[in-house]
Parts: structure tokens; sequence; C-alpha cells
């Protein structure tokens, strides 16, 4: 049996750059327009905030690399925008995706009343077995809150998401923990997957094993055009 949790794996940034890796993840960020999705991945990532980043027009892929247990792993962020005439082409972008990051904006109750919409989304177009995040964007404007951290951690509960925090883009409070933390969830549904097949090898079920999806497919060359 595994016995290896998320607090037992080492976890190290690698570069940007970095170009070799083990294990590859796909993931997708959701959740209103202006909630910061595009600046969150893009602190985490690259140290930067800019208030004047445009929206998001369409999708941004990026990466985000880790060493976890001496094994590197790529996320492969589809960072999307949430604007309404978007939607029919974002929704292609949550298939084979392994985790689901859906950002709120403590300040804005609009962008948290729509959480169950995102949520629905993911429960329908993802796989069953898809890992959902709940982000709490913009922590810096703590005056401006208008959704506190208690009714957010209670409906995460509620509504069996994998893990809950607060973020702020700007000071990058958390935004790399985020990251840190979707990695090392997705490398422990992998253990535990190949440990899965190694006890099955003798039963020959194996077609009965959904796996955490280990994307291999090519990436795109695109630039966004903006984020945010």
């Amino acid at each position: 049996m595994l016995q290896k949790n998320i607090d037992d794996i080492e976890a190290e940034i690698l570069p940007d750059e970095y170009s070799q890796y083990d294990l590859s993840f796909k993931m997708i960020i959701i959740g209103d327009p202006g909630v910061g999705k595009s600046c969150l991945s893009i602190q985490a990532i690259r140290n930067v905030f800019d208030e004047n980043y445009q929206e998001t027009v369409g999708f941004e892929f990026l990466t985000f690399n880790l060493k976890l247990d001496k094994k590197a792993v790529k996320l492969q962020i589809w960072d999307t925008c949430g604007q309404e005439i978007y939607k029919s082409l974002i929704k292609s972008f949550y298939r084979n995706a392994s985790l689901a990051m859906i950002v709120y904006s403590i300040d804005s109750k609009d962008s948290f009343y729509h959480l169950e919409g995102w949520l629905k989304d993911v429960r329908l177009l993802c796989n069953p077995d898809v890992k959902v995040f709940l982000i709490g964007n913009k922590r810096d404007l703590e005056l401006k809150r208008e959704v506190s951290f208690e009714e957010a951690k209670k409906f995460s509960e509620e509504n069996d998401f994998n893990y809950f925090n607060e973020t702020s883009a700007k000071n990058g409070f958390n935004a790399k923990e985020v990251f840190i933390q979707a990695g090392k969830v997705l490398y422990l549904e992998h253990l535990k997957y190949k440990s899965n097949i190694n006890i099955n090898k003798n039963r020959n079920n194996n077609n009965n094993i959904v796996p955490v999806q280990v994307n291999r497919e090519n990436e795109p060359k695109r630039k966004k055009e903006g984020c945010c």
C-alpha cells in the first residue's frame, strides 16, 4: 500500500525555461473576468505583476516546472478568459485536464456567486477524477473584502474541493504555493495510479483504472494577446 502523502513530497521550483521533464500534467484556470487568473499565474512563474495587463483573449498557455522527489514535473497551465462570448470555445480546453483551478476575487461577491456555474462546467466536461482547487485572489484588497475566508472555506468543503486558499497576484502571497500544491496533488495521484497498476497486474483488470492524465500532447506555440 502506498504510504507517501503530500507532506512527504519534497518540492523545488525549476526555471521557467526548463525543458526536460519526467511527467507532465494538464491543468486549467477558470473564473470570472477580472479576478486575476493570468496575473496569478505570471506572478507564480515569473515573479511579475503588471496592473496594466489586459484581459486574456481566448487563452494563454504557460508552464510551471517543479522537481518533486527528484522527478521533473511540468504543469501545462491553460489560462482561460472568463468572458461569456468565449465560453463555448473555452469548454474544449476542459478535456483531459487533470486539475481545474477556479478563481474568484475576495472583493467581488458576484465572482463568488458564479462559482457554482464554473464548478458545474468542471463536473460536466472534465474527467470524473479531476482535482478541483478553489482560489480566492486579491488578498491584498483586504479593506475591500466582500467574501470572508470562512464563507469560502465552507463552500469549498460543501462542494468537495480538493484544496482551498487565498492568494494575491499583486504581492505574491501564496501565488507559488497553490501551484506547488497542484503539482504535489497530481504527482501523488500518479504514484497511487502506478501502485494500483502493480496491485492489479495479476488480476488482468487494468482497464478499470482511470489514471490522472499525464499529458504528452504537442504544446501550442501561440502567444497570448493579454491577460488578467
